[in-house]
């Protein structure tokens, strides 16, 4: 990856940008680690090949994702009662365990060092995966040792864009000259055909003025002009209108951002091809990142994708998957997720609680950090104060939410 994705300015008060970079050769993992601008401060390292297998198992059966013969019902209830990320002290475990075999001990004394103290903005960590490693949460992996810090503690925690995409032509939009422009909001779009309970039906559950979201969108509304114009809140939720055609004469207005709430339908990893990826808006066919890459459609300079494994393109040896689109239509930041998110009425169906929303908690997180200045820095704030309140024992911060946000950025984007 060329330092083109990561680097910008350097004034004064700015701080380290560091790349972690995998790399799969035939059996073995590759890994190192570098300063931007200083390449005597470069660690290289090569995983354990049974403890980084043994590491990725044990992180697939934390995930709400179907293995082998499960159900989707059988892989939540597994992801929200058993699993690793049921509990703080089981999540710990596995934290410790990602943090001892992915990252070097010379590695993690490097990120350490680079630490700003008290001074911010924070060290800026951009992580390249390879395939094998495309679903670790790398925020929440831990430093080995008594202080046991994660790493999203220690420097704040981006991904970079693929390198293929990074080196593609492209036409960035530019968060300065758009940030005044109305959002787009794209929120649980009716997918023809499916009841609300279906696998495709709704995300966020029967439309009402009285959830906190359409409370946060109405609070939007009055201090700006959103995409769609709409009467009330409660008409952005469950459009039957928002097919492609709808979308692309949206994004022509040159919106600021894009916030999609919705269906995804990830790419099949066995079968390699990341452009399959697709989102589900009101249409009999799901919107591909291939049919968004061959249509050009122009995006807005940030982007949020809160749908099921929306961040996979990395599972792919040439990632041209959703945030790929996003990026080559013009996106310098996208927030997407790693694994799918469970609906709030999924997450009470378990939880020991059954009051919280953590889907409407991050739904509200990233549209509050796209509008910062650093988006990409405001989410990993948001994720530091839910990590704090999951270990302090608050099961309604569950990672499996606040861990699966990751953010991709290019040109300088924080």
């Amino acid at each position: 990856m060329g330092d083109v994705a990561v680097i910008h300015a350097v004034t004064g008060a700015e701080s380290a940008t560091l790349v972690l970079r995998f790399a799969d050769v035939g059996i073995a993992t590759y890994a190192s680690l570098r300063v931007v601008g200083d390449p005597s401060r470069t660690v290289t390292w090569v995983l354990d090949e049974e403890a980084l297998r043994a590491a990725l198992d044990e992180l697939t059966g934390a995930l709400p994702d179907p293995i082998d013969e499960e159900t989707r019902r059988d892989a939540l209830e597994r992801a929200i009662t058993t699993g690793a990320f049921a509990s703080p002290a089981t999540e710990f475990t596995i934290a410790a365990t990602l943090g001892t075999h992915l990252i070097a001990p010379e590695a993690w004394g490097l990120i350490h060092d680079s630490r700003s103290g008290s001074a911010t903005p924070r060290a800026v960590l951009f992580v390249s995966p390879s395939t094998r490693l495309a679903r670790v949460p790398w925020g929440l992996v831990a430093m080995p040792g008594d202080d046991s810090r994660r790493l999203i503690e220690l420097v704040d925690v981006l991904m970079a864009a693929p390198p293929n995409i990074v080196h593609s032509p492209r036409q960035p939009a530019g968060w300065g000259g758009r940030r005044t422009e109305p959002p787009l909001l794209v929120l649980d779009p009716r997918v023809p055909g499916q009841r609300p309970d279906s696998p495709l039906g709704s995300v966020l559950g029967r439309p009402s003025s009285d959830t906190p979201l359409a409370r946060h969108f109405g609070e939007l509304m009055q201090a700006r002009r959103v995409l769609p114009d709409v009467a009330a809140p409660v008409d952005l939720f469950r459009r039957a209108d928002a097919d492609r055609a709808w979308l692309k004469n949206l994004l022509a207005q040159a919106p600021s951002r894009l916030l999609y709430v919705g269906h995804a339908t990830a790419a099949d990893g066995d079968i390699g091809h990341a452009d399959r990826a697709a989102l589900h808006l009101a249409d009999e066919r799901p919107l591909t990142a291939s049919d968004l890459m061959v249509q050009k459609l122009p995006f807005p300079p940030r982007v949020g994708l809160l749908a099921c494994a929306s961040g996979g393109d990395y599972r792919f040896d040439e990632a041209t998957g959703l945030v790929a689109a996003m990026i080559l239509g013009g996106a310098e930041l996208v927030t997407a997720t790693l694994w799918s998110l469970p609906t709030a009425a999924g997450f009470r169906l378990f939880a020991p609680i059954t009051d919280a929303d953590p889907m409407a908690e991050a739904i509200l997180a990233v549209d509050r950090a796209h509008e910062a200045g650093d988006a990409g820095r405001a989410v990993n704030d948001w994720q530091r104060e839910q990590m704090r309140r999951w270990r302090e024992g608050d099961l309604a911060a569950s990672p499996l939410y606040w861990a699966a946000l990751a953010t991709f950025a290019v040109d300088g984007a924080r």
